[in-house]
């Protein structure tokens, strides 16, 4: 099957009308990725040498995001993107796309943008069927709740018959639980007729792909099956339904990494991302939160109430509890990075201690340094970012604001409550305080002299 050209339709055309939302459905997230992606995903991973991108008027933001992925993923030469005007059902939006198997190709997968739950196995599987001599591959599954999916018609034989959509199905057919994944795969060399064959005789007037079991019937060629998981074939059309896909795919990420090794003290608490990266002994407690572009090496724990975007974080490393990392951030093995601690831009180096209620952004930090409670780096002057450098060995005091542009030495040691403007020497003692002002005066008299002005203020009021 390895020699076998393959083309993926991915069609994405559809408005999301019941999303209420202002950008196309396939470009809402799942685990941190456009659901599109997934598709994009699965069908590289199953085979295809090329992608054909169906979509509507006015999707830039889609085009753009399909044409980055699928150039990382494929190749810019290997994805091509047709625009479906009239949305005349799924039939017409393959069609869109003919010229995109014209130079020949063995087997189309025709795919949904908004089914991201796919597997590139069971794309797979579908080759096979075709491969093995079928010129139409239907997707099904057994629904628990087959609502209103079209549903597979299969004679006593259990051959397939043909896919009736549930508006034109009657009571009994709409019994049948064997649904229609919409996902389908056909014959290169046949393609193009089927799909020309297809009329829009039908409850909505449109040309649908569902009709192609029977067309292919009439044309005395042969027609396969394969049956997935109803996690597999579930789509999305509303919101509610986004959310239930994710939790599937969060289920799906956490399995994975609990299989690698790592420990998760309340699974259904811990939200992954699509691309999260966790190596074994990796502890992660309760109510964690792990965006996009996040790696963390093994031995490493992550307290409860953490949250975590686009961050590198070494062997042996604690975080948390309530620790906020923000892109940019990369950790060296043994560090500590306490309570209430946010992280933005920041390198920081092994055996450093940043344990409670700082903020720490565009800075470099240097093996060993001990970072103080309530120390803040002040790298954003209302105009420009600016960059702290704390060497190695340093003692930051607790409450210091760090002004930057700063560099501080190696082995300095900053008092606390300083506010440092002006670079720091290696092995040099720094603080910065305004004079402490003492009154030998008893508290009583403070608060007579309060009293006293209250009311004064009280009587010039009323006057």
């Amino acid at each position: 099957m390895s020699q076998r050209s393959c083309l993926g339709i991915v069609l994405a055309a559809g408005k999301g009308q019941r999303f209420l939302s202002h950008q196309p459905k396939v470009m809402h997230a799942l685990a941190g990725q456009p659901m599109v992606g997934y598709v994009m995903d699965a069908a590289v991973s199953a085979g295809a040498s090329k992608i054909a991108f169906v979509h509507g008027p006015e999707m830039s933001d889609l085009v753009s995001y399909a044409n980055e992925t699928g150039n990382k993923i494929i190749g810019k030469r290997n994805i091509s993107f047709f625009e479906q005007r009239d949305r005349l059902g799924t039939a017409h939006a393959v069609l869109a796309a003919r010229s995109a198997w014209k130079k020949g190709i063995d087997d189309i997968l025709i795919l949904f943008g908004d089914t991201p739950l796919i597997r590139s196995e069971t794309l797979i599987n579908i080759r096979k069927e075709l491969a093995g001599g079928a010129h139409v591959v239907v997707l099904g599954f057994h629904a628990s709740n087959p609502r209103h999916y079209g549903r597979l018609i299969r004679d006593k034989d259990q051959n397939l018959i043909e896919i009736r959509e549930y508006r034109d199905a009657s009571q009994s057919e709409r019994e049948i639980t064997f649904c229609n994944s919409g996902i389908m795969a056909l014959s290169g060399a046949h393609a193009l007729s089927l799909l020309e064959s297809v009329d829009s005789d039908n409850a909505q007037s449109e040309f649908y792909l569902s009709d192609l079991p029977l067309l292919a019937h009439q044309k005395q060629l042969r027609i396969a099956v394969v049956e997935c998981s109803e996690e597999d074939g579930t789509g999305i059309n509303n919101r509610a339904e986004l959310a239930y896909v994710e939790s599937l795919m969060q289920n799906r990420l956490r399995n994975e990494a609990l299989a690698k090794g790592v420990t998760m003290i309340a699974p259904e608490t811990v939200f992954l991302s699509y691309d999260t990266l966790l190596e074994s002994d990796v502890l992660i407690e309760p109510y964690v939160v792990l965006g996009p572009g996040v790696s963390v090496a093994r031995g490493t724990i992550i307290r409860s109430f953490c949250e975590i975007t686009g961050g590198k974080i070494a062997e042996n490393v604690n975080i948390g509890p309530f620790s906020h990392l923000r892109p940019g951030v990369t950790l060296d093995q043994d560090a500590t990075i306490g309570n209430f601690v946010e992280l933005k831009d920041a390198k920081i180096a092994s055996g450093v201690q940043i344990k409670h209620l700082s903020y720490v952004g565009n800075a470099t930090v240097g093996d060993g340094v001990n970072i103080g409670a309530g120390v803040i780096t002040c790298n954003y002057d209302g105009v420009h970012k600016h960059c702290t450098e704390i060497s190695a060995g340093a003692f930051i005091g607790s409450n210091s604001s760090l002004v930057a542009p700063l560099k501080i030495g190696t082995n300095a040691y900053i008092g606390a409550g300083s506010v440092i403007t002006m670079p720091i020497e290696a092995n040099t003692l720094a603080f910065r305080r305004s004079p402490l002002i003492t009154r030998k005066k008893k508290s009583a008299d403070f608060h007579k002299a309060d009293q006293r002005k209250t009311r004064k203020n009280c009587e010039a009021k009323k006057h």
